[in-house]
Formats: C-alpha cells, sequence, structure tokens
C-alpha cells in the first residue's frame, strides 16, 4: 500500500468535512467529522464529494484506523431531502445514489477498519453508513432508524448493509416500519459494537481503535480485505482464499516475531 500523507483538501476553513491527525489520543487514528451540524450532517452531493475525496486520500495514507463521526447534535440524518426535491428526474437519482454507493463501498475497501461514533440519530444513509462501517461505537443516547418508509421512499440503499448486519427478520421489520431502535437494542441486533454513555464515548473510541493500533499492520489490512471477499463466496472457495491469505501471512517477519514472542512468552518487538 502507498503510504502518503493525508491529503488537507477536505479541512480546509468552511469544509463540509473536518480532518484529525492522531485522534482520540492515539497514533496512526485519523478522525473524519461530517460538518454540517445545523442540518443534521445530511449527506448533501457536495458533503459526499468531500467525503469520497477523503476516504480515498486517507485509504492510500499511512493511517492505521479511521473513525466517522459527526458534529453537532447528531450522526448523520440521511439524504438531503430538500436537495433532492429540488429538481426531481430519474437521471438524477439514479446519479446521486450511484455517487452514494461510490462512498459506502470506498469505507469496506480503504485498507483501515472505520470505526463509526455514533451519537444523536442515524437515520436512513446515516444508518446505512453505520451499518457500512466495519465497527460502531455508540452513545447510550444515539438512535438508529431506516424511515424512508414513512415518506414513501423505500430505504433500498440502506437495506443493503443493514441486511449483513442485521438479522433477516428484524432488518425487515425496521424497513417497514421506519421505527427507532435505541443504543442498546442496536447493539442486541448487531448494528453496532459497543454502547457507553454519553460523557464515556471518545473514551470507548480510543480504546477500541488504540486496541487495533497495537497490532501489525499487515495482519490488520490482509484481515479486512479477506473478511470481506469470503463473505461472499461459498464455504470451500471462502477455505481456500482464507488459507492462502493466512499463509502469506505467517511469512510476515511481524507475525513470525509475533509467534516466537507467544513461545518466548514475552511481549512481542513490533
Amino acid at each position: 500500500m502507498s503510504t502518503q500523507p493525508v491529503s488537507s483538501k477536505a479541512s480546509e476553513a468552511g469544509s463540509l468535512i473536518e480532518i484529525a491527525h492522531d485522534a482520540y489520543g492515539v497514533h496512526g487514528v485519523v478522525s473524519v467529522t461530517l460538518n454540517r451540524p445545523d442540518a443534521f450532517n445530511a449527506l448533501s452531493e457536495a458533503l459526499l464529494d468531500e467525503l469520497q475525496h477523503a476516504l480515498t486520500s486517507i485509504a492510500a495514507s499511512d493511517a492505521r484506523v479511521v473513525v466517522l463521526a459527526g458534529a453537532g447534535r447528531a450522526f448523520c440524518a440521511g439524504h438531503d431531502l430538500k436537495e433532492m426535491r429540488a429538481a426531481p428526474s430519474l437521471e438524477y437519482y439514479q446519479a446521486l445514489f450511484a455517487r452514494c454507493t461510490k462512498v459506502m463501498l470506498a469505507i469496506q475497501r480503504m485498507p483501515q477498519p472505520v470505526i463509526a461514533r455514533v451519537h444523536g440519530v442515524a437515520t436512513a444513509a446515516g444508518c446505512q453508513l453505520v451499518a457500512m462501517c466495519d465497527l460502531a461505537v455508540a452513545s447510550d443516547e444515539a438512535r438508529f432508524a431506516v424511515s424512508g418508509v414513512n415518506l414513501g421512499l423505500f430505504c433500498s440503499t440502506p437495506s443493503v448493509p443493514l441486511t449483513r448486519n442485521v438479522p433477516r427478520k428484524m432488518a425487515f421489520e425496521m424497513l417497514m416500519t421506519g421505527e427507532f431502535i435505541d443504543a442498546h437494542e442496536a447493539r442486541r441486533r448487531g448494528l453496532v459494537n459497543r454502547v457507553a454513555p454519553a460523557g464515556e464515548l471518545d473514551a470507548t473510541v480510543s480504546a477500541l481503535a488504540a486496541s487495533i493500533c497495537a497490532k501489525p499492520r499487515t495482519a490488520v489490512e490482509a484481515g479486512k480485505a479477506l473478511f470481506y471477499r469470503q463473505l461472499e463466496m461459498g464455504v470451500e472457495a471462502a477455505y481456500q482464499l482464507a488459507g492462502q491469505t493466512m499463509a502469506c501471512n505467517m511469512m510476515e517477519d511481524a507475525t513470525l516475531e509475533g509467534v516466537q514472542a507467544f513461545i518466548e512468552k514475552r511481549a512481542p518487538r513490533w
């Protein structure tokens, strides 16, 4: 992987995205904050473009973990409905959702694990963002919904990652009713990993990010890539890919040192 400094373009004054390095007190963690607080961080076209640029830049950098957060009172309220309603056409909507899909896939395809830091509401495409992230930590005050159906718009694109996080009947109920679930229910269903009191949210995110950063980069990056590839395969093909990945992983100097350290009952020297 190419390791270049993260571009500062997405961090300029007035930007819809704010980027911070060594965030949460952890070296190697980059935070990406959606910065439309007055609009509950709704995903406008401009915000999607800036987020795509930021993710592309970070993916090619030496960052170890990415934290995706929202400014203000909410994580993300989904698409910007006023913008969507301003010029309705099939071509426009197709292009908009293709743009959103590109951003979502960028999260999964980047080598760094991405943690969603969720507070307030995460609705529709905002809930989709949470589901697309590799991990999620939520405030106990956070709420989640795929609520497009309440407006007559079934949350089709959010349903893709939701059904890959949440058991089928639970996902279907969320999509058909548009009802909110709280953070603890989201954890029970598998949408988030950890729930923390609002005052401890950053500390919980920091602990999770630090745990990942303490592991060898090669193992983390290979592991993320394998995780998603094998999910789409049959079991035999998945085992073949996993075996090849593990064999290559074993040849890494960091892995050999880790195994030797275990044998010698000492901490690895990475």
